[in-house]
């Protein structure tokens, strides 16, 4: 639980510190970095890639309110695993999801930043807590899919 804990805990500072410090220099503008990234400035009132946007202040809350429910399952789970992959996915899965609610409790939205595209096709603009719920969640995948046999059973 506690290596968990510790990937949460550094997921959360890697996106607020990125987020102060993109703010602010996102304030004369996108940058284009390379030909195939660009620094962007975008507020999502949304869930994941803008999707079930919502301005007013209902979605907002609900939308927190459903952000700190599933924290909670993730935390629970933690408790759970006895396992260092599992633990680090779901350390990276709650230290995103919190990145994530800072923001619509500070500012009501969620900032973003990164615009990769090929061409004129754009992924959507994201951050490094939805950078760290990916990759916490491929961490889960991979590990059901590949890792290993070992269970570990309360009280055997």
């Amino acid at each position: 639980m506690w290596l968990g804990l510790g990937v949460a805990v550094l997921a959360f500072l890697a996106d607020r510190v990125s987020k102060w410090l993109l703010i602010e220099l996102m304030a004369d503008g996108p940058l284009r970095l390379t030909g195939f990234l660009n620094l962007v400035m975008t507020w999502n009132t949304g869930v994941s890639f803008g999707l079930l946007r919502s301005d007013g202040a209902l979605g907002r809350w609900l939308l927190i309110a459903v952000a700190l429910a599933i924290l909670a399952g993730v935390l629970y789970w933690l408790t759970r695993t006895r396992r260092r992959r599992p633990a680090a996915g779901l350390g990276l899965i709650a230290g995103g999801a919190l990145g994530n609610v800072a923001d619509r409790l500070l500012w009501g939205a969620v900032a973003d930043f990164f615009d990769f595209h090929l061409g004129d096709l754009h992924w959507p603009a994201f951050n490094v807590a939805d950078s760290a719920i990916v990759v916490g969640v491929a961490v889960l995948v991979l590990d059901g899919l590949f890792g290993s046999e070992e269970t570990t059973r309360r009280g055997s």
